[in-house]
């Protein structure tokens, strides 16, 4: 697999893990003492693509206006990486069509 596809590939893992993390924070809201959960993601070496960890909040409580916010961008994040793919599909396609 190609530098440009693993790159991608973690960035569509590390979305699916914040819209998994917030749907959970937003299923155990009304829970008595829940502390909700945040992901923190980190750039891995040149080329290798991101990171991401499950760490708890500071505090507990839970933001139904900011778990809306954090779902739409990572839902946003996770179109990105698509298109990345996509278009890595495509150029090594087009690449393949004219060395052929």
């Amino acid at each position: 697999m190609s530098s440009l596809a693993s790159i991608a590939q973690t960035g569509l893992q590390a979305a699916q893990l914040r819209l998994d993390v917030s749907a959970n924070n937003i299923a155990n809201m009304n829970t008595p003492g829940f502390v909700p959960q945040r992901v923190r993601e980190q750039a891995l070496a040149p080329l290798s693509g991101v990171s991401a960890q499950v760490t708890r909040a500071d505090r507990p409580g839970v933001s139904l206006e900011q778990e809306a916010v954090e779902q739409i961008a990572a839902s946003a994040a996770y179109k990105a990486n698509v298109f990345v793919l996509r278009t890595a599909r495509d150029t090594l396609g087009t690449l393949l069509d004219v060395l052929a």
